[in-house]
């Protein structure tokens, strides 16, 4: 049985789509809704919310609410829909709180913005950081944790700073974050993949390669993969950190999307590490604030004197301002709320994936989709080139990210391509994914006529 906010989202929906209300018209008063539904006005307000996060309805302080959405008519009316671009929601993004708290560190923070910083961190932030830390099982200390401008700058630092191990090629999953192979690539250290699919890894070919290949460390994505979207199982993280122990190698953990992964029973590689082999590294770009470019990565004791070394040729120190500001929305609580609402909003664009795919033919395509998360991996039957099918697509203004950037080199060893849903519309996804799929089973047919 439906909510009653839902029956309400259910009856605006309905007058949008038999044209009683037309784009910029006033929608039904709360008070009117309140009283149809025989609830509260606080039920009618969340319907109203609902709307307003997909776009299909705007409010006007005082003012009531009003129709934005264009009524139904050519599905294809678009101006382009970039499945590629991997941004969080500009409607979930905190504007008005995180200006407040700009705001609040320049008062606080006055006498340190003009001066040089300490390279580790604001030490404030860094205890703020200790419980944020703790609510996802990674235990440490203020000592341990470093700041740094994006995770992109810790990655980079861990590709270039010497391990105590004297080992230099790092291993990576295959596919993996293109990014983080083109810094490894860039200097000039050796890269080596290990396969990795919607089930996880073969256990059995990491040992041989940290055996025999020289591994510094092991890069990898164990929750939400980027670009895979799948997690990997507890049983798989701990095996990893045995086999890291067995053969003195260290892992770098990235756990990007931490915050939005609603699955409690899920731990990060770092928790079931007691040899102190593992570096945790967080962003708090994707999930929380892009332009924030604030990162942090969790090291032991011994890695700790040549990472601040390197982190004090960088950058000497990253942005005081945006640290304090960090600071004060965590510790107002105003982080853990804005990542409820995060993590509601990114497994209702995954829930929207899924139901746009439920009656689709899919015999040239397969894919999991994960609970929640920016991605999924679609891959294709040989008899559908993924080059000709992203210039087709990339014609109808579809942008989607093959399978090559993924890959060493740009080997690819499938026929794939991501999609990232994490800052498109309901309305934006369903067309897109639509049109993509119409593509695909157009190649098909002119696959099946040439044979």
């Amino acid at each position: 049985m439906k909510k009653k906010y839902e029956l309400i989202i259910g009856y605006i929906e309905r007058l949008i789509a038999e044209k009683h209300v037309n784009q910029g018209d006033r929608l039904p008063s709360i008070r009117f809704l309140a009283e149809k539904y025989g609830c509260n006005k606080s039920t009618v307000i969340r319907a109203y919310q609902e709307l307003e996060l997909n776009h299909k309805i705007y409010s006007i302080p005082k003012g009531g609410f009003y129709l934005v959405e264009k009524n139904p008519g050519n599905h294809d009316e678009y101006d382009s829909i970039d499945f590629s671009e991997v941004m969080p929601d500009p409607k979930l993004l905190p504007y008005k709180e995180f200006n407040h708290c700009i705001n609040r560190a320049v008062e606080l923070y006055k006498d340190s913005l003009f001066s040089y910083g300490d390279a580790q961190g604001l030490k404030s932030l860094r205890k703020a950081l200790l419980n944020h830390f703790s609510e996802h099982q990674i235990f440490t200390s203020a000592d341990n944790i470093f700041i740094t401008s994006g995770a992109q700058q810790a990655l980079s630092i861990l590709a270039k700073m010497h391990f105590p191990n004297n080992k230099r090629n790092i291993l990576v999953e295959q596919p993996t974050y293109g990014l983080m192979q083109e810094l490894v690539a860039l200097n000039g250290i050796k890269l080596i993949g290990i396969s990795r699919n919607q089930e996880g890894i073969d256990l059995n070919q990491l040992e041989m390669i940290l055996k025999n290949e020289d591994i510094k460390f092991f890069y990898t994505i164990p929750r939400l993969h980027n670009p895979l979207g799948m997690s990997y199982s507890e049983k798989v993280k701990r095996e990893i950190v045995q086999l890291a122990e067995k053969y003195d190698t260290y892992i770098v953990e990235d756990d990007y999307l931490a915050d939005i992964d609603m699955d409690k029973k899920a731990l990060p590689v770092h928790y079931y590490d007691i040899f102190q082999r593992t570096i945790y590294v967080k962003s708090f770009s994707k999930a929380f604030m892009p332009g924030i470019r604030i990162g942090a990565v969790v090291l032991h004791e011994k890695l700790r004197k040549e990472f601040s070394k390197h982190k004090r040729c960088h950058d000497l120190n990253t942005s005081v301002l945006a640290q304090g500001a960090l600071e004060i929305f965590i510790n107002s609580g105003m982080y853990k709320h804005h990542i409820r609402k995060a993590q509601l909003e990114y497994r209702k664009k995954m829930d929207c994936f899924r139901e746009c795919v439920e009656n689709l033919n899919m015999t040239e395509v397969e894919f999991k989709i994960p609970e929640t998360g920016f991605f999924v991996w679609i891959k294709l039957s040989n008899a559908i080139n993924i080059n000709i099918l992203e210039k087709r697509l990339r014609e109808r203004n579809i942008f989607i990210s093959p399978a090559d950037y993924f890959f060493i080199g740009n080997n690819r060893s499938e026929n794939a391509f991501r999609i990232c849903i994490s800052k498109l519309t309901k309305d934006q996804m369903k067309t897109g994914i639509r049109i993509i799929f119409e593509e695909i089973h157009k190649l098909q047919k002119i696959k099946e006529q040439l044979f």
